[in-house]
């Protein structure tokens, strides 16, 4: 063995189709060992023994439940956020790459113009003439005095 090194992780993935130890499961998850115990008993959760009686979770399974999160998550409705200007508008403009698009709304008095990726303009399915609501927080408002002020003095 010469020159040849043999390398294992701590905590080594398991190959796709595999199971893990219930403490990689549950952390995986971002939850306690407790839970994911806890889930079994309530049949959220399907755990197997190993031959030396350690209880393994499928990745399957893991995969379930993380999709069954962004399922629910996405369901949720927003009933509070700090952003507090919103305007409602239509969509005026879309231009859009391979990567990024600029949106334009109209709202009101006010053109609103917003850098995003073109992902997320196919996520919401945005086209022009569409309602959308624009929510702006900023970190930096500037205020600016006119030139006809630097006259009158």
């Amino acid at each position: 063995m010469a020159g040849q090194y043999l390398c294992m992780a701590r905590n080594p993935e398991p190959p796709p189709g595999r199971e893990m130890r219930v403490g990689q499961a549950a952390e995986m998850l971002g939850v306690s060992v407790e839970t994911v115990r806890r889930w079994e008993q309530e049949g959220r959760l399907t755990l197997t023994r190993s031959q030396g009686g350690q209880r393994l979770v499928a990745i399957d399974e893991i995969a379930r439940i993380i999709d069954e999160r962004r399922r629910s998550a996405a369901d949720r409705p927003i009933v509070a956020q700090s952003a507090r200007n919103r305007f409602e508008g239509i969509v005026t403009r879309i231009e859009k790459d391979r990567v990024a698009a600029v949106v334009e709304v109209l709202a009101g008095p006010h053109r609103l113009v917003s850098l995003m990726t073109a992902e997320a303009v196919d996520d919401l399915g945005l086209r022009v003439g569409d309602e959308a609501i624009c929510v702006v927080k900023a970190t930096n408002v500037i205020v600016e005095v006119p030139s006809s002020r630097a006259a009158d003095s």
